[in-house]
């Protein structure tokens, strides 16, 4: 018997309002695994991944056409730029210089401003065949856009790296000093999007003994990072998310549940930093990252308001993130790890997603 060569597509996905039109590359592995993967916004907006039986499901929320993305800001799949997470008060200094950020969350700016990364129509750089298909996007962000400083060219690329393994990585270079954390916005059902079901009982481990307390408004609080020890936010042994989501704490109180950045320390290159295990379909996600930062958020304010795939009206845990990123707020905290960019230096961000099941143990692939 033959074995199924990867292969890759490209096709028309719709239109914007204005009329230009959206492509939708899809990469497709040997054993079934396939990421889909929409020019507008660089958003994966399919991921396709076996259970412990080899069924194929979906398992990351998304739309079903380039509309549904544009008339519906929900950053499902989205590519965040300039800035993922927040910026209090919507502006921050940079060599003396007062930057004022447009405000869309409340007073403050987030993941890059109300005409982000999400919102733009990316180019298709290159694509690449053979054992390990690729994509590459590229969008030039002019100098002053959302009212970042410097012109920056960014580049993104989804490659599947593995038979089970997607790698996400970023690179950016700037004409001038500016601040920069891209991170992929992928809200994750482990048993299938399409079955609609609650993520509470996903098996989560994060390997961060710190996380970062927020305010109301989701703003880290002044001083260090808060152990997670004896606490809801202590994943380090791998615990249900909905085990504890419901106790009174301050900080699930504010926030309805977790969204939060765990501590993962700096690292030149990718490590583990997640896993994540669906009892129900079995199927394991295993996240290895770059980035000092994970934000972890449990869907917390899914309300059903606007369709998705397969006609599913996504409530309240029906999904996760785990978006790996600089500090949330970092231009404004010299005690949280740089994100300053500067001429002649280029940004690099590199994301692994590696997927197997609990019947092989979680072994990767």
């Amino acid at each position: 018997m033959v074995k199924a060569r990867p292969t890759i597509t490209r096709e028309g996905f719709g239109t914007l309002a204005d009329g230009r039109a959206v492509e939708r590359v899809a990469l497709r592995g040997a054993g079934g695994f396939e990421a889909r993967i929409i020019t507008y916004g660089a958003v994966l907006q399919a991921l396709f991944v076996p259970d412990a039986k080899g069924a194929l499901a979906d398992i990351v929320l998304g739309h079903d056409d380039a509309a549904g993305y544009e008339t519906q800001r929900d950053f499902y799949g989205a590519t965040i730029g300039r800035f993922a997470n927040r910026i209090a008060g919507a502006a921050f200094t940079l060599n003396g210089e007062r930057i004022a950020l447009p405000a869309n969350d409340g007073a403050n700016t987030l993941h890059g401003g109300p005409g982000g990364f999400d919102r733009a129509l990316w180019s298709v750089e290159t694509i690449e065949a053979g054992e390990a298909p690729a994509v590459t996007l590229r969008h030039a962000s002019p100098d002053g856009e959302n009212g970042f400083p410097g012109s920056l060219d960014a580049l993104v690329s989804f490659r599947l790296s593995g038979p089970r393994e997607l790698t996400i990585s970023y690179e950016a270079v700037t004409d001038r000093p500016t601040v920069v954390s891209l991170t992929n916005h992928s809200f994750f059902n482990l048993d299938g999007v399409a079955m609609g079901g609650t993520i509470l009982d996903h098996v989560l481990t994060l390997a961060a003994d710190d996380f970062l307390p927020t305010n109301a408004e989701a703003i880290p609080l002044p001083g260090p990072p808060r152990p997670v020890a004896g606490t809801p936010f202590d994943f380090r042994s791998g615990v249900a998310i909905g085990a504890r989501i419901r106790e009174d704490d301050a900080q699930l109180r504010a926030g309805r549940g977790y969204d939060h950045n765990f501590c993962l320390g700096i690292s030149a290159q990718p490590r583990l930093a997640a896993r994540v295990e669906a009892a129900s379909s079995g199927r394991v996600m295993e996240l290895l990252t770059n980035q000092p930062g994970l934000q972890f958020y449990s869907g917390n304010f899914l309300d059903g308001a606007a369709a998705g795939k397969y006609g599913r009206l996504h409530r309240q845990s029906d999904a996760f993130c785990l978006e790996p990123q600089g500090w949330p707020d970092a231009p404004n905290r010299r005690d949280f790890p740089s994100v300053r960019l500067d001429p002649g230096e280029t940004y690099r961000h590199v994301s692994i997603y590696r997927f197997s099941t609990a019947r092989d143990g979680g072994m990767r692939t």
